[in-house]
């Protein structure tokens, strides 16, 4: 009886225990899962450009802890983009990008959680990386070499990084563009300086790139030395630290963390180790290698988006292929002596048209005509140059011709009928894919009265018209007798546009500026 007594209290005292035990345990394991559940939340993903991710991994390893963690993914800006707009897996809640110009492109590719700004985090001047052996050509050591020395050497092999994907490239334009501002006519220069460079290839004397790269470079057991050419006029790339939409409080936490600790101390040696800048400051650690410049630096600001958009017309511009019918007048005026020279008006359009062909593509496929009444029987036009690539138009054979063009004397401008007719051919011609465009260069207006009237000229005009087949008629006016009014009423019709110059001597400058402005619509 005692015996079982006692089983039966053991069993009393064993069932409250077990139930204990269970409570202590389920509750460790909910405990758990919920501190699993919490530190997840404290995990952040971070997306940076290729060159700073060593920097905020370097950073981040001192932060992390049980409930902190970092993931820090190495990402061009394609790559960065695209991940932000795939559906599923998890999102970055950081991404730090080499420029500025990168969440620019980003928002106008349609990813609305990425800011237009954040506080930089480091910095790297945008400069020509010019081989040694070319520098020294250029008088490098014993000068200091500028953008305008390294672009314009007549041997130099020119490379840029994609400026429509690449900030590099994208702050190159902007210093280009600087480095030509003083001259006489700087959209003209911009347009010839951009001709010189190509996308890639191999065999570069000069490219634009980060700072940083050349102090890599340079670094690298065996390589031949780059000498990093500095302009004032181009921006540098700036790493925003850019916060994404969706951070949780614990994950907010660990990213403010993280953008403080890599603006301290520890952020400035990692900076140094990776050939970056603290922002504002001297290049640390690198004094000593003769190629760079250490001091501080300074740079252009990052362009607004409606600038940036026009740098980037331009670029496409000038690297399009163009279908080009050039018309000169060459009525009896055209022999008009050009005040304070030896030349008369045929001279000096000639030899602008001769120069001018050298802003084109070589591929582009260019024809010359001239133009008077009565020039070739009942034709007020006739062929000096045909249809061929520009390539073809710079041998001595064709430019022979092209110098050959005279003014005939008591000729007059036979201006409707011609710019009709070849404006219809044009328009039958007309290829997609390239920049289609009629240019004019004439010193008057319309002197054919055996020829359309007005009303009927700007009315065929008009039916052969198609903004979605864009063709315009560029008018370039010479002298006192050009008529601005009526160039601009024949090529406001084709989307075109008039450009008069009272100075012939100023021709060139002005077909320029009328090239430059059409390839950046």
């Amino acid at each position: 009886m005692g015996r079982h007594s006692s089983v039966r209290g053991h069993s009393r005292l064993v069932a409250p225990l077990a139930v204990s035990v269970l409570l202590v345990l389920g509750g460790s394991v909910w405990a758990a899962a919920a501190l699993e559940s919490r530190c997840a939340q404290g995990h952040v993903l971070v997306s940076a450009s290729p060159d700073v991710a060593p920097v905020l991994s370097q950073v981040a390893q001192g932060l992390s802890t049980s409930c902190r963690s970092y993931d820090i993914r190495p990402r061009d800006t394609a790559q960065a983009v695209a991940e932000f707009g795939a559906p599923g897996g998890e999102r970055a809640r950081v991404w730090v990008p080499d420029s500025t110009i990168a969440l620019q492109r980003a928002r106008q590719l349609g990813a609305t959680d990425v800011p237009e700004s954040g506080p930089s985090v480091a910095s790297s001047p945008v400069v020509l990386a010019v081989a040694e052996g070319a520098a020294r050509g250029l008088g490098w050591p014993e000068r200091t070499l500028t953008w305008t020395d390294v672009v314009d050497a007549p041997d130099a092999v020119l490379t840029t990084p994609d400026p429509a994907r690449d900030p590099v490239g994208t702050s190159a334009l902007v210093g280009l563009r600087d480095a030509v501002g003083s001259a006489p006519d700087p959209a003209g220069a911009f347009t010839a300086v951009l001709r010189r460079f190509t996308v890639g290839g191999g065999g570069a004397t000069a490219y634009p790139a980060s700072e940083s790269s050349v102090v890599q470079h340079n670094a690298a057991s065996g390589a031949s030395p780059l000498v990093a050419v500095y302009s004032a006029g181009a921006p540098a790339l700036d790493y925003p630290f850019a916060r994404l939409t969706g951070a949780g409080a614990e994950q907010s936490a660990a990213i403010d963390a993280l953008q403080q600790a890599v603006l301290g101390s520890a952020g400035t040696e990692a900076l140094a180790r990776a050939g970056l800048r603290v922002p504002g400051q001297a290049l640390a650690g690198h004094a000593g290698d003769p190629h760079l410049v250490a001091a501080g630096q300074r740079s252009a600001p990052v362009p607004s988006g409606a600038d940036l958009k026009v740098l980037l017309s331009q670029w496409a511009g000038v690297n399009l292929d163009a279908r080009a019918e050039v018309l000169l007048d060459v009525s009896g005026s055209m022999e008009a002596r050009v005040r304070g020279t030896n030349l008369n008006r045929m001279q000096v359009t000639v030899a602008a048209a001769e120069q001018a062909l050298h802003l084109f593509r070589p591929s582009t496929q260019l024809r010359i005509w001239e133009f008077a009444t009565g020039l070739d029987g009942t034709k007020d036009y006739r062929e000096v140059l045909p249809l061929a690539p520009v390539a073809q138009h710079l041998t001595p054979g064709d430019l022979a011709r092209l110098t050959a063009v005279r003014a005939i004397p008591n000729a007059g401008t036979g201006l409707y009928d011609t710019l009709l007719d070849l404006y219809g051919a044009a328009r039958r011609d007309w290829q997609p894919g390239v920049l289609n465009v009629v240019i004019v260069m004439t010193d008057g207006h319309n002197e054919d009265m055996a020829g359309i009237s007005r009303e009927a000229f700007l009315a065929g005009l008009t039916r052969l018209a198609d903004p979605a087949h864009p063709l315009p008629v560029i008018a370039i006016g010479i002298g006192a007798d050009a008529d601005e009014t009526e160039l601009s009423a024949i090529t406001a019709i084709t989307g075109g546009g008039a450009y008069v110059t009272r100075d012939p001597t100023k021709i060139g400058e002005v077909f320029y500026g009328a090239l430059a402005q059409l390839v950046a619509r």
